[in-house]
């Protein structure tokens, strides 16, 4: 038997067997944005979650969210994606839960994605956000609450206005143009419903009118009937609604079953098909809506998105799935300019990313919004049109 000789061991050879052995623990383990990490990391595929609820009474959001992402990666791919490198996107089910969002966040770490899409839920956004960012992953979330903007991480990046941008532009036509004075307020105590409560209220306040009455459901109610009897005594001129879809379909779909006639009015989700079908047509007839994305008609690009989007899906593009598209497209944009970096070079390149989208035109400030304006649609006859 022959023995294989043993080489001396010396300090010297301890020392740099201990550090290669360092260097590639530390390569290992390093997240996506490290400083090792933070160039073209590789050949292949570049690795994007898109993370919205599946599941849950949010789930119709997260739909729209990733078929829009989807839509524009397809787009990517099929030009050759990346500098050659294609896109390969995966669906994370956050169920609308900020500590399922943590676990995912930390999913995304280990596992190595250069960025995310989503999610839709400002709550969940808020709670991954420290992850995301001590793990240098941009994230561009459709979520609007300016909780997000008090994250201050230089790593997300919103695909649309802020709660204040929606909320300012309804109650300026509210108050000056439509000359209401007796405005009831009805919201819900989640992250949404806060950040619309809270939005509005100062806008309203800032033009001189209080809320005639302030009821608070809250997110997981289905009888809404002492909240709204006490709106109906108020004998409102409109009512501010501030919760998601399904909850504020059921609000107002009950408002009217107790002869409330005034209108609603509020922010995204009353500008959305689940909003409408969950009230019926008859009841959300005059809701007046503030959105940066009113019509598929809007513009030539927007006609061009509604038709790629029917034509892969078979069903009709709206607001959530336009902004996760802008968003998507805003990502791979600065992967293209920056040839595929990650980490704060990325975050770097999306900030310094000027987009004219569906939605309006980007140009993102230190703060991560990149879009500050909405227009006023109303609910004619099952559909949302821009107010002439």
């Amino acid at each position: 038997m022959t023995r294989t000789p043993r080489l001396p061991t010396t300090t010297a050879t301890r020392a740099a067997v201990c550090t290669a052995a360092l260097a590639v623990a530390l390569t290992a383990c390093s997240a996506p944005g490290d400083s090792g990490d933070d160039t073209k990391a590789s050949t292949g595929p570049i690795k994007i979650a898109v993370v919205d609820a599946q599941s849950g009474q949010l789930s119709s959001l997260g739909d729209w969210e990733y078929k829009g992402a989807k839509l524009a990666v397809d787009e990517w791919n099929k030009k050759g994606g990346i500098d050659g490198r294609k896109i390969q996107l995966k669906l994370f089910d956050d169920q609308g839960d900020p500590t399922t969002g943590t676990n995912i966040a930390r999913k995304l770490v280990s596992e190595k994605y250069v960025a995310m899409i989503g999610t839709a839920e400002s709550a969940v956004t808020v709670a991954m956000g420290p992850v995301l960012q001590q793990a240098k992953i941009p994230n561009i979330t459709s979520g609007q609450s300016d909780a997000l903007v008090a994250l201050k991480s230089p790593y997300l990046f919103l695909n649309g206005p802020t709660s204040t941008t929606y909320d300012s532009t309804l109650a300026q036509y509210l108050v000056k143009d439509k000359g209401y004075k007796k405005i009831a307020v009805i919201t819900n105590n989640g992250s949404f419903g806060k950040g619309e409560h809270d939005a509005f209220l100062k806008a309203a306040k800032g033009l001189g009118v209080s809320p005639s009455t302030d009821q608070v459901v809250t997110t997981d109610q289905k009888d809404f009937s002492a909240a709204l009897t006490k709106i109906r005594s108020q004998k409102p001129e409109v009512i501010f609604i501030g919760s998601e879809e399904v909850e504020a379909g059921l609000i107002v779909k009950q408002a009217r079953d107790l002869g409330i006639t005034a209108p609603f009015a509020g922010a995204a989700p009353q500008g959305t098909p689940v909003f409408l079908d969950t009230a019926g047509k008859a009841a959300v007839e005059g809701t007046i809506v503030s959105s940066p994305y009113l019509s598929n008609d809007a513009s030539d690009a927007s006609k061009k998105f509604a038709a790629a989007y029917q034509a892969a899906y078979g069903k009709e593009a709206e607001l959530h799935g336009a902004k996760a598209y802008d968003g998507a497209n805003i990502l791979l944009t600065a992967l293209k300019t920056s040839k595929a970096a990650t980490g704060e070079k990325l975050a770097d390149a999306i900030r310094a990313t000027h987009y004219q989208g569906l939605l309006g035109d980007f140009q993102y400030g230190e703060n991560g919004v990149g879009i500050t304006r909405t227009s006023i649609g109303i609910i004619r006859d099952g559909k949302l049109v821009p107010q002439q």
